[in-house]
């Protein structure tokens, strides 16, 4: 029997939930991208200032490459893995949003985080920790490396636009660069989210146990190519939020540095005329 796809899917799920049920999962999402952005930007500049040549205070893309695990693995620890746990749990679910009478285990993303924490332990919430931190890493990877790429190209071949291209061009560079994460790691995605979906079966059933079995469940029983389902509405999901998000940090970080530079300035100016108001008082 042909699986259903990602359009029918949608209406499986309209048909039986009801339509507010397309978006489970979405308390656990808005919580968690507000400091899971300002984590991986703020961490991506700090390894890529490590990484800066000490002469040219330039980052080559090796470095940039590295730069880009970094902030991967540092956004997975701190916040991506207990999100993406609940996302998950509250998304796989099943039951009917438009009935009061059908009430669900997991009623909201802090109840439940309450729950699995009393039912599994605390960490419950870091299940496929290391599968996600290799997915966060190799996706912020080759996002970054390839923006930056094509900034670098963008910017030679337009000396005229200064320090800040058009939005629209942040807006290309984003989409093309946050598509190639997906596109790069969708088995690891996969699993991920698989060992993540449910509870473990037993002490024996935990890390490289539960991959091995996930992984060999996926490739006996469904095929290879099952590794890449989600493909699609994942990468749109993710192009087009990276794609507003690097665009809005590039006004965003302009608008700072020149804010910056402005206080500076005035800092200057105000400590240059009250020394001369000093110097006329005491001739």
């Amino acid at each position: 029997v042909a699986r259903p796809g990602f359009i029918g899917v949608g209406v499986q799920i309209v048909q039986k939930e009801g339509f507010f049920a397309l978006y489970k999962g979405l308390g656990a999402v808005v919580s968690g991208i507000v400091p899971k952005m300002a984590i991986r930007f703020s961490s991506f500049e700090y390894y890529k200032e490590m990484l800066a040549d000490a002469t040219t205070k330039k980052t080559s893309p090796g470095g940039v490459f590295v730069a880009g695990l970094g902030a991967g693995v540092t956004e997975s620890v701190l916040v991506v893995t207990p999100m993406d746990v609940i996302k998950i749990r509250l998304q796989a679910q099943r039951h009917s949003m438009s009935d009061p009478l059908d009430v669900p285990k997991y009623r909201n993303a802090l109840h439940c985080a309450y729950v699995m924490i009393r039912e599994e332990g605390f960490g419950a919430l870091y299940k496929g920790v290391a599968l996600t931190a290799l997915r966060q890493s190799t996706n912020q990877a080759a996002n970054f490396t390839v923006y930056q790429m094509l900034k670098r190209e963008l910017h030679a071949r337009q000396p005229e636009v200064g320090d800040v291209l058009p939005a629209w061009q942040h807006l290309a560079m984003g989409f093309i660069s946050g598509a190639c994460g997906p596109l790069f790691n969708a088995p690891i995605d996969t699993i991920k989210t698989r060992i993540q979906k449910s509870p473990s079966s037993g002490p024996k059933d935990r890390g490289w146990n539960r991959f091995v079995r996930v992984t060999t469940d996926i490739w006996r029983n469904e095929g290879p190519a099952a590794f890449y389902k989600g493909l699609v509405p994942r990468v749109l999901r993710v192009a087009p939020g990276q794609a507003i998000t690097f665009m809005v940090y590039e006004r965003v970080y302009k608008w700072m540095i020149d804010l910056s530079q402005k206080v500076t300035v005035s800092e200057i100016e105000s400590v240059a005329v009250s020394g001369k108001v000093v110097g006329k008082n005491e001739a």
